[in-house]
């Protein structure tokens, strides 16, 4: 079904953007959705944060205002959304 491609789609873009840095030396902490991203970031204190706008559950943009209140780590929003602002 289309709903369970797309899910499979981010996955392998997850998969294979974590597998790029870690060749390049980074140590790779994914989450597949807002919750777990939190809890990552909590256990782990990341030197940086590379965060989907469409999380499920927690979207990104509430992860990233949620890190924010107790961080300055930079954070690079990724999406595949075409606007830049989403209404």
């Amino acid at each position: 079904t289309p709903p369970e491609r797309a899910a499979r789609a981010v996955e392998i873009v997850r998969e294979v953007v974590a597998q790029y840095l870690t060749q390049d030396g980074f140590h790779v902490e994914m989450a597949a959705d807002g919750n777990e991203a939190l809890a990552r970031f909590a256990a782990a204190r990341p030197d940086l944060v590379l965060l989907d706008l469409m999380l499920p559950g927690i979207d990104g943009l509430e992860v990233c205002r949620r890190i924010r209140a107790q961080s300055n780590v930079p954070v690079i929003m990724v999406t595949a959304k075409s606007d830049e602002i989403d209404t």
